[in-house]
């Protein structure tokens, strides 16, 4: 009988080291949530985080199942700034010291371009480990190798495009 050989054992550095990286980024898309809720709340903007399509393949027991996803993600965020102008955010969170151009999938450069192209606002909202967030417009991301000489960025190249921050933490992403 043929049998695959057995899996490496799980190296339990990278396993800490990836659950701190997922827990900075759900701590980043937080802030942004609280932002864009500060935001509805005054008045000045509507943005939802879109929800990501999803298939639940087999129900196991209770709050559990197994799923899977049924189509490329979309931009991150999406909404409506008072005036009636469309907005669009990817947001991409970085534990190293750059972030590249690729992380932007296929099927969401697609649709900041043609959002782009109806006169929409796209930016891609990069943040990094040093809980500095920058807001980054779509033309500038698109032309990161013309801009910048290379494919991705770092904190440096971003400082025209650092977002402030109020007392509270909050991101004044839109001004």
């Amino acid at each position: 009988m043929n049998s695959l050989p057995p899996l490496p054992a799980p190296n339990p550095v990278r396993q800490l080291l990836g659950m701190k990286n997922r827990a900075e980024g759900k701590a980043f898309e937080e802030r942004l949530d609280a932002t864009f809720a500060y935001y509805a709340d005054k008045g000045y903007a509507l943005i939802d985080k879109t929800p990501e399509p999803f298939k639940i393949i087999r129900r196991l027991e209770q709050t559990r199942f197994i799923g899977c996803f049924i189509k490329r993600a979309q931009p991150d965020y999406k909404g409506t700034l008072k005036g009636g102008r469309s907005v669009i955010f990817e947001a991409k969170y970085t534990s190293t010291d750059r972030i590249t151009q690729d992380r932007v999938s296929d099927a969401q450069w697609s649709y900041m371009d043609r959002a782009t192209a109806l006169q929409a606002r796209c930016y891609v909202i990069a943040g990094f480990r040093t809980n500095t967030v920058y807001r980054i417009p779509w033309s500038v991301w698109t032309s990161m190798k013309e801009t910048f000489g290379r494919k991705y960025v770092t904190e440096a190249d971003l400082k025209p495009y650092r977002v402030a921050e109020s007392w509270n933490d909050l991101l004044l992403i839109l001004d």
